[in-house]
């Protein structure tokens, strides 16, 4: 099968998210090997999570390029849903795992996310099975870039926003979290009627 722009940009959008994951979970220290801290205006920052924050950040603005890609030249295929849905996983779904062990953020978040993903994921197969395909909601979309947003500026410390004593990345990220409980539930109704078929027709 040959892969056209759109389809090698998500795949390098998966190697990408693959390697955060593995400079995240080594122990390096383990290994002998430490990452420099260095520490700004009071604030320190740690140099592992600054390249996890590139990595984060260059694999989020693929994830937008690939999209328009292949809407703009009619190049969405099949491969491409799936990898893309996949390399999304990876991505936001891991990384939310390891900060919320590293306690960097609350463990809520991945629990939220996740269960939220799998139940919009099951209402899409169910109501594809069916012949409606549910596009992505506004509030989906908003939910993926305050979550985007806000990662990144969680790996890069939070800076700017560090020096003026305000919260951004977890506030965005919070948001992201109500979005996607409300995106869900519109998901969730906009299917309905194919999940319950026979209760919708009785009301």
């Amino acid at each position: 099968m040959k892969l056209n722009l759109p389809n090698k940009i998500t795949i390098f959008r998966i190697i990408l998210a693959i390697c955060l994951l593995i400079l995240l979970l080594i122990p390096w220290y383990d290994l002998g090997f430490i990452f420099p801290k260095y520490e700004l205006n009071g604030e320190i920052i740690d140099l592992k999570y600054i390249i996890a924050g590139v990595i984060f950040l260059i694999a989020s603005l693929t994830d937008f390029v690939d999209g328009y890609l292949a809407r703009s030249k009619n190049q969405v295929t099949n491969f491409g849903k799936v990898a893309d849905a996949i390399a999304d996983k990876i991505l936001v779904n891991g990384l939310l795992i390891i900060l919320a062990y590293n306690r960097m953020l609350s463990v809520l978040v991945p629990v939220v996310i996740i269960t939220r993903d799998i139940i919009v994921d099951s209402c899409k197969m169910i109501s594809g099975k069916e012949g409606k395909v549910v596009a992505a909601s506004f509030l989906g979309k908003a939910k993926t870039m305050c979550m985007m947003i806000g990662l990144t500026l969680l790996l890069f410390g939070n800076i700017p926003f560090v020096f003026l004593n305000i919260p951004v990345a977890d506030f965005l990220i919070m948001v992201a979290v109500i979005l996607s409980i409300v995106s869900g539930c519109q998901y969730y109704y906009n299917t309905r009627e194919f999940l319950f078929p026979k209760l919708d027709k009785n009301n």
